[in-house]
C-alpha cells in the first residue's frame, strides 16, 4: 500500500509529521495526561519499551518546558529499549531487558538510588491479527513491564500502560489492583476505534505486605514464593474512561491539508521504525 495507506491519511499521523513528532503515539500520552493529570508534580519518570521515542519526546517537552533552570535540573527521565533510538534532549536511553533485574538495577542507578514518580510502558508486540495470542502475548508484557515497576515506583506512584483488551482482562485488573488504590482503563480519542488497544491508569502504588520484588517470580505464576491464593482475588469491574476532546479530531475521519487556516508543511521523517519482536506499534 505505501504511501496511500490509511496511515498516511491518518490526521494524528499527519498531525504528528507536521508538529515534529516521532510518532502518532504521543498524542495517547498528551490526552491521557489531559484526562489524569499524570505528569503533574513530577520530576522523575521511566519509559519502558520507548522506541521509536514518541512518548519521551512527550515526558521531555512537558517536564522541561515552563521551568526555572534549578527545577530542570531535578528532572531526570531515563528511556529503555532493546534498540537503539536518535538521542532526545534530558532524556537518558538505556539499552536493557525489562525481564532482567539488571536492567532495573541500571536505571535505579541513573536516579541514584531514588525511586521514581511515574513508570509509563507503550510497548507492544508484532500482531499476529489472532486476537487472543495478540492478548495474550501483550498481557505477558504488561506483566513484565509492572513486574521491574515493583523495583522502580515509590510509593503512590503512578504507571500507564498498553493493554489489548479481551475476555481475560478483568484478570489483569484485579492483579494490578492489589498493587494501586485506583486502577482504571482508558482509551485516547487519537487510538483507533478499529484497535483493540486501551491503557491502564495505575495510581496510588502500594507493595502488599510481605512482597519483594522479584524477577524470579513473574506475576500471574502459581508458586510458594508467594502466596497467590490467599490474596482473595477475583474479576473486578473496572471504570472505563475514554480520554481527549469530542470536538477534537476524529482519526476515522479524512480532513483536509489545511487546518486552521494554516498551509500544510511537509517534514521530513525524524527516525524509522526498525521490525523487532517487541516494538511500539503505534496502534
Amino acid at each position: 500500500m505505501g504511501k496511500s495507506s490509511k496511515d498516511k491519511r491518518d490526521i494524528y499521523y499527519r498531525l504528528a509529521k507536521e508538529q515534529g513528532w516521532r510518532a502518532r503515539s504521543a498524542f495517547k500520552l498528551m490526552q491521557i495526561d489531559e484526562q489524569f493529570n499524570i505528569l503533574d508534580g513530577v520530576s522523575r519518570v521511566v519509559d519502558l519499551c520507548a522506541a521509536p521515542g514518541s512518548w519521551s519526546q512527550v515526558l521531555s517537552k512537558k517536564l522541561y518546558e515552563n521551568k526555572s533552570d534549578g527545577e530542570r535540573d531535578d528532572v531526570k527521565i531515563v528511556a529503555v529499549d532493546l534498540q537503539s533510538m536518535a538521542p532526545l534532549p534530558g532524556v537518558i536511553q538505556l539499552k536493557g531487558d525489562i525481564t532482567k533485574e539488571s536492567t532495573a538495577s541500571e536505571i535505579l542507578s541513573q536516579f541514584g538510588e531514588k525511586l521514581v514518580d511515574l513508570v509509563v510502558f507503550d510497548g507492544a508486540p508484532d500482531v499476529t491479527g489472532l486476537h487472543d495470542l495478540d492478548e495474550y502475548i501483550q498481557a505477558q508484557l504488561l506483566l513484565a513491564a509492572m513486574n521491574i515497576t515493583t523495583y522502580l515506583l515509590k510509593p503512590k506512584g503512578t504507571f500507564v500502560g498498553k493493554i489489548f483488551r479481551g475476555k481475560d482482562v478483568s484478570i489483569l485488573m484485579a492483579q494490578l489492583e492489589i498493587f494501586f488504590d485506583t486502577v482504571t482503563v482508558t482509551k485516547p480519542c487519537s487510538s483507533r476505534n478499529s484497535s483493540i488497544e486501551s491503557f491502564v491508569v495505575c495510581c496510588g502504588f502500594q507493595l502488599p505486605d510481605g512482597y519483594t520484588p522479584t524477577m524470579a517470580n513473574p506475576l500471574m505464576t502459581c508458586n510458594d514464593a508467594w502466596p497467590w491464593d490467599e490474596m482473595n482475588m477475583h474479576p473486578v469491574i473496572t471504570p472505563f474512561v475514554a480520554c481527549g476532546s469530542l470536538s477534537g479530531f476524529d482519526d476515522n475521519m479524512t480532513y483536509s491539508l489545511k487546518i486552521d487556516e494554516l498551509e500544510y508543511t511537509q517534514r521530513e521523517t525524524i527516525q524509522e521504525v526498525t521490525s523487532t519482536s517487541f516494538k511500539n506499534t503505534n496502534l
